[in-house]
């Protein structure tokens, strides 16, 4: 990374960290909204389905129940993924951490 860095100026850096600052407070955002509005809707399809004769088992994990948790999510990884990149699961120093860890379980 220090490599690549030191080919680009002090604002360019700058620039680019700001930028990087923008992507994850949209992100940090829509998360926020995402689980708030989801809270709400689900207490209020459980409330509702309860009114209606469904014990609290029943309405909990009716499927409408969780559909919007899980197709939003689905916007949610794909927002997660722009944001962060593939290193989200894999990060710059997974590789060698993992070199490490193997190497020394060879060791014993």
């Amino acid at each position: 990374m220090g490599i690549v860095m030191d080919n680009y100026s002090e604002e360019e850096r700058y620039i680019r960290a700001k930028e990087r600052i923008k992507k994850l407070k949209g992100f940090y955002r829509h998360f926020a909204v995402y689980f708030i509005v989801n809270m709400f809707l689900s207490i209020g399809k459980i409330t509702g389905e309860i009114s209606h004769g469904k014990t609290f088992i029943e309405a909990f994990w009716d499927f409408g129940t969780f559909a919007l948790w899980f197709f939003w999510g689905i916007g949610i990884f794909f927002h997660a993924m722009g944001v962060f990149g593939p290193s989200i699961f894999f990060g710059k120093d997974w590789e060698q951490r993992k070199l490490k860890e193997f190497m020394n379980e060879d060791k014993l």
